[in-house]
């Protein structure tokens, strides 16, 4: 199954963007839709009204976050995982998405910089 990397340079602290990783209240500010997060290994979470949900499998405060993703129409789930760190004083983070379907390729990766951290991205730029 593919894999999908990405990398975004937030104008942010790593406990900022951590926070809006996990805190459903910022999720729906940069979404724009209804987000639930249980922030606890073995929690779950639901995005966008529950089309995309899933269970937490580790958490890093500030440092790593790391999810299992399931889609209605998919047949297996698939694994995100978020790495967050300081290069030359500015917050990167890395993005890599397992286990994605062939056929849904192109849409998740864009979805990543159009809904997800490119939406996240552009909710610290505005706020800075």
């Amino acid at each position: 199954m593919p894999t999908i990397e990405k990398t975004y340079e937030m104008n942010a602290t790593p406990e900022e963007v951590f926070n809006a990783l996990i805190n459903p209240d910022l999720i729906q500010t940069w979404s724009g839709d209804e987000a639930k997060m249980n922030a606890k290994v073995g929690g779950t979470f639901s995005l966008w009204g529950g089309q995309m949900f899933g269970i937490n499998l580790e958490i890093v405060k500030n440092k790593r976050l790391v999810q299992q993703w399931s889609y209605s129409n998919w047949k297996e789930p698939s694994k995100v995982t978020f790495t967050i760190k300081v290069v030359e004083k500015k917050t990167i983070i890395n993005l890599l998405h397992e286990d994605v379907p062939e056929k849904s390729v192109n849409s998740i990766s864009d979805g990543w910089d159009a809904y997800y951290l490119g939406a996240m991205k552009e909710m610290f730029e505005e706020v800075k």
